[in-house]
C-alpha cells in the first residue's frame, strides 16, 4: 500500500502542459534575451565602432583616435554589466513587493524600453541611446536572474526543481547562440541592420508577454508574501489539477508560514547565523560561475580562435559552432539534475572545467610557439570539453541553488545577492581578461582555473545535498556557519 501511495504521491506531482508551457514560455521571454544581451555584440563590434567613430566626428566634433574609440567601446560593453549589478541591488524588493511574475512583467517592460532605444539610437546619430538601451537591459535581466528561477522553482513540485531549475541556464544558452546567428554579415550584423539586430530579441519578449501575463502567480508567494490564500488554492489548481495534490501543498504552505520568520533585508540576513553560509554557498557558486572563463570565451571568443590561426570568416563560423555545442551541452541538465545529485555533479563540472583550461593554455602557448596546425584543433577539443563540464553543474546548479538552500523568507535576498555576485564576475572578467590576455597571452585563464579549484574545494567542504530534500531539511546542516559539517 505505501509503495502505491508513494507511486501515486510521484506520479501527481509530475509535469503538468501548463506547468511545461510556462518554463517554455518564461524562458523564451525573459532569460533568451539576456543571453541574447551577452552575445549580440562579438561578431558587429567592428561595425559598430565605425558608426562611434562616424558620430564622435560628426556630431560630437571630437577627433578620436584608436585608444578613444576602445576607451568608449569599453564603457559600451560594460554598461550593461553595470546596469546588472544595480538591478541585483533591489531585485529582492521587488521580487516580494509585486511578485515573482509581477517582477518579469516589469523586466519586459524594461526590454522593450531597450530594444526601443536600440532601434532608434543610428537613426537619430545618438551614442547616449546606445548606452541607455544596454544600461536598461543590465537592469531588467538582474532582474530576471532574480525572480525567473524562483518563479519557475516555486511554481513546481519539488521533485522537479532540478529540471525546472536548469531552464534559466537553457535560455542564456540559446540566447548566446540565437545573437551568433542573427549577427552574421550576412543577416543584421552588418553596417545598415545593426541597430535592428540589437533589438530582435523584443520579438521573443512579444511573442510571450501576453501569455506571461495570463499564467498564476507564485503560489508560495501569494500564500506567504501577500497572505492570498484563495489566490493560492487557485494557481495550484491550475498547476496541478488534481484537489489531492492542491490540499497537501496547501498543508505544507499552512506549515511553513507558521514556522516563517518575516522577509528578510540582505543586513538582516547576515545577522542570522544559520543564513550566512546559504548566502555564501549561493555568492560563491555564482560568482564562480562567470569567472570560472565562460564568459572570457564567448566574449573573446573571435579574437582567441583569430589568435590560433584560423581566418576571420572561418572562425565566426567556428564560433557559431561553439554556441550550439554550448545550447546542445545544456539540454542534458534537465536529464542530469533530475536523476543525479548536486554535489558530485559540481565536483565533476568544476575539476573538468579546470582540467581544461590548463589543457587549454598550454595547447595555445605550444600552439603560438611552433605555430603547428595541428594544436589548433586540440584548443577547439579542450574547449568543448569545459563547455561541456561548465554544463554539467556549475552553469545550471548556480543559478537556482539558493532556492533549494533557503526558506522563502531568506530565498529572495539569497537570489539577489547571488545575482549581484554574478553581475561583479562578469564585469571583472569583462575588464581584467583583455589585460590578463595582453601581459600572460595564452595563461589569462590559469585564474579561471583557480577559481574552478577553489569553487570544487568550497562545494565539497560546505554544499550540503538538496537533491529531494526540502530547505528546512537541509537549513539544520549550516546552521553553524563556517564551523558546519554538512556530511
Amino acid at each position: 500500500m505505501g509503495a502505491i501511495e508513494q507511486q501515486t504521491h510521484i506520479q501527481d506531482a509530475g509535469w503538468t502542459p501548463l506547468l511545461l508551457v510556462i518554463c517554455v514560455t518564461v524562458t523564451i521571454g525573459t532569460t533568451v534575451p539576456v543571453g541574447y544581451f551577452f552575445g549580440v555584440l562579438n561578431a558587429p563590434a567592428a561595425v559598430i565602432k565605425r558608426w562611434c567613430h562616424e558620430i564622435l566626428d560628426s556630431e560630437y566634433d571630437t577627433e578620436s583616435d584608436a585608444d578613444d574609440l576602445n576607451l568608449l567601446w569599453s564603457f559600451i560593453v560594460s554598461v550593461y554589466l553595470i546596469g546588472g549589478i544595480c538591478g541585483s541591488c533591489f531585485g529582492a524588493w521587488f521580487s516580494n513587493k509585486f511578485g515573482r511574475k509581477g517582477c518579469l512583467l516589469i523586466s519586459c517592460m524594461l526590454l522593450l524600453i531597450s530594444a526601443l532605444l536600440f532601434a532608434f539610437c543610428r537613426v537619430t546619430k545618438s551614442l547616449e541611446l546606445l548606452m541607455l538601451g544596454r544600461f536598461a537591459g543590465g537592469i531588467a535581466s538582474a532582474l530576471i536572474f532574480t525572480a525567473q528561477p524562483m518563479y519557475l522553482l516555486e511554481l513546481a513540485p519539488n521533485s522537479l526543481s532540478g529540471s525546472v531549475g536548469v531552464f534559466t541556464c537553457i535560455g542564456v544558452t540559446g540566447g548566446i547562440l540565437l545573437a551568433q546567428l542573427l549577427t552574421l554579415p550576412e543577416l543584421l550584423g552588418n553596417e545598415q541592420l545593426w541597430p535592428h539586430a540589437l533589438a530582435a530579441y523584443a520579438l521573443l519578449v512579444l511573442l510571450c508577454l501576453l501569455p506571461l501575463w495570463r499564467f498564476p502567480e507564485s503560489p508560495r508567494w501569494l500564500y506567504l508574501i501577500k497572505g492570498d490564500t484563495a489566490g493560492s488554492e487557485a494557481a495550484l489548481q491550475r498547476l496541478r489539477g488534481k484537489q489531492a495534490c492542491v490540499q497537501q501543498e496547501l498543508q505544507q504552505l499552512q506549515y511553513t508560514q507558521s514556522n516563517m520568520n518575516k522577509a528578510h533585508t540582505l543586513s538582516q540576513a547576515l545577522r542570522e547565523t544559520q543564513l550566512r553560509l546559504p548566502l555564501l554557498l549561493v555568492c560563491i557558486l555564482q560568482a564562480s560561475q562567470q569567472l570560472s572563463g565562460i564568459n572570457a570565451i564567448f566574449f573573446y571568443s573571435l579574437s582567441i580562435l583569430t589568435e590560433a590561426g584560423f581566418s576571420a570568416s572561418f572562425a565566426t563560423w567556428l564560433n557559431l559552432g561553439l554556441g550550439s555545442f554550448n545550447l546542445c551541452a545544456s539540454l542534458l541538465s534537465p536529464l542530469l539534475l533530475h536523476r543525479f545529485a548536486r554535489r558530485p555533479l559540481i565536483f565533476i563540472s568544476c575539476a573538468l572545467c579546470a582540467f581544461s583550461l590548463l589543457c587549454m593554455s598550454f595547447a595555445l602557448y605550444f600552439m603560438l610557439s611552433t605555430q603547428s596546425l595541428a594544436l589548433r584543433y586540440v584548443c577547439i577539443v579542450f574547449i568543448l570539453l569545459f563547455i561541456l563540464g561548465f554544463q554539467l553543474g556549475l552553469g545550471p546548479i548556480a543559478f537556482f541553488i539558493g532556492s533549494e538552500l533557503l526558506e522563502d523568507a531568506g530565498r529572495p535576498v539569497a537570489m539577489s545577492a547571488g545575482s549581484l555576485f554574478s553581475w561583479l564576475g562578469n564585469f571583472l572578467i569583462g575588464m581584467c581578461f583583455p589585460l590578463l590576455q595582453s601581459v600572460w597571452s595564452s595563461f589569462a585563464f590559469l585564474p579561471c582555473m583557480c577559481v574552478c579549484i577553489f569553487c570544487l574545494l568550497f562545494s565539497w567542504r560546505y554544499l550540503p545535498e538538496t537533491l529531494g530534500r526540502e530547505p528546512k531539511d537541509v537549513a539544520p546542516l549550516m546552521s553553524k556557519g563556517l564551523r558546519s559539517k554538512v556530511n
